[in-house]
């Protein structure tokens, strides 16, 4: 299940977002979406897990968690 992380802390990592979402389940990629031109993270990244079950317990965990000193979103991502 792919999932939409929106609202990041522009200084957050893919690595610390695989960190997070692992200690839910297996994290299959982790894409940070970054600004063309200036390389910066753009506040939002995509996170997909192979398997539903754990990708809803995330969701569940994690949505509206402050990370970062930032109120995240998460949910999944549309196809």
């Amino acid at each position: 299940m792919k999932l939409l992380i929106r609202n990041l802390a522009r200084s957050i990592t893919e690595d610390e977002l695989k960190i997070l979402f692992g200690g839910y389940g297996t994290v299959q990629s982790c894409d940070l979406v970054l600004d063309k031109v200036t390389a910066e993270s753009k506040g939002f990244a995509f996170v997909e897990m192979p398997k539903t079950k754990e990708a809803h317990a995330a969701i569940k965990a994690l949505n509206g968690k402050t990370v970062a000193n930032k109120i995240i979103r998460v949910k999944k991502a549309i196809n």
